[in-house]
């Protein structure tokens, strides 16, 4: 859904009001599981993604939390952790997003991941996976410091003693994956439009070929749709990461106090 309310010169048959509109339209028109097109492509990737990218972070965060203030919980520290682990997250995720959002394009020519795959590296280069690469961390660096510093700060406030608790968890998770989606809308736009390349957006710009970089990216979002361009699907993008953040940091936080209790009963 938000890919498609993301599209800039979307086809007559694929314009949407709204989140539900947008999927009670897909669901009609195209089939039940068009939705969820390209997500095999993003399952595959995001195991591998999110191990290295909280088990960086927490290395991260408790080496610079002891460096900047010894013993306590520092928000710039947060900041700074969940940003590198950004950097070894997107390595593996852009290619995965690429894949998953050309599928997801209205009247995608390709009828597999695999297929997918193939034509992109065939007939742009291998490069075509990366084209969003610096895009994706210029918007992913200040969502990953806003989500992160925002979920230490809610557990500071609802959960202080910092115990398991999957309620505080859920709750801090989901806030924090609101108000980075919210923030960072616009470099999403940037993003979509560099990943899916939509011929009839390039084309109503005069823009022959590929378009590449984010200051290209922002130039053109804003003569296809002025300042209210870069807010084109806000409503999806927040409703998709509240749960999807919510639910990372549940898992997380269960499997580090599984691991933990159990290293102590070891101990013991």
């Amino acid at each position: 859904l938000q890919t498609r309310m993301q599209s800039l010169q979307p086809d007559p048959k694929a314009q949407y009001r709204s989140v539900y509109e947008a999927l009670k339209k897909i669901v009609l028109t195209e089939g039940f599981w068009r939705p969820l097109r390209g997500i095999n492509v993003t399952m595959l990737g995001a195991g591998p993604a999110h191990a290295m990218y909280f088990a960086c972070y927490e290395k991260m965060k408790k080496s610079l939390s002891d460096t900047i203030q010894h013993g306590g919980n520092s928000h710039l520290a947060n900041g700074v952790a969940g940003s590198v682990a950004t950097l070894l997250h997107d390595a593996v995720m852009n290619p995965a997003e690429v894949v998953k959002q050309r599928m997801q394009m209205f009247n995608s020519p390709y009828k597999s991941v695999l297929t997918c795959m193939r034509t992109v590296q065939k007939t742009e280069g291998f490069g075509a996976f990366y084209r969003s690469y610096t895009t994706q961390l210029t918007m992913n660096v200040p969502f990953q410091a806003i989500h992160f510093i925002t979920y230490e700060f809610m557990q500071e406030q609802i959960n202080p003693r910092r115990e398991y608790n999957p309620r505080s968890h859920i709750v801090s998770g989901a806030v924090a994956g609101a108000v980075a989606a919210a923030a960072t809308t616009p470099l999403d736009v940037c993003k979509t439009l560099l990943n899916t390349q939509e011929n009839m957006a390039l084309s109503s710009v005069n823009i022959s070929g590929h378009l590449s970089g984010m200051v290209n990216a922002f130039k053109t979002v804003y003569q296809l749709g002025g300042v209210s361009g870069y807010f084109r699907g806000v409503q999806a993008r927040v409703i998709y990461q509240m749960p999807s953040t919510a639910i990372a940091w549940s898992v997380y936080e269960f499997f580090k106090y599984f691991l933990t209790k159990r290293k102590l009963e070891k101990r013991t």
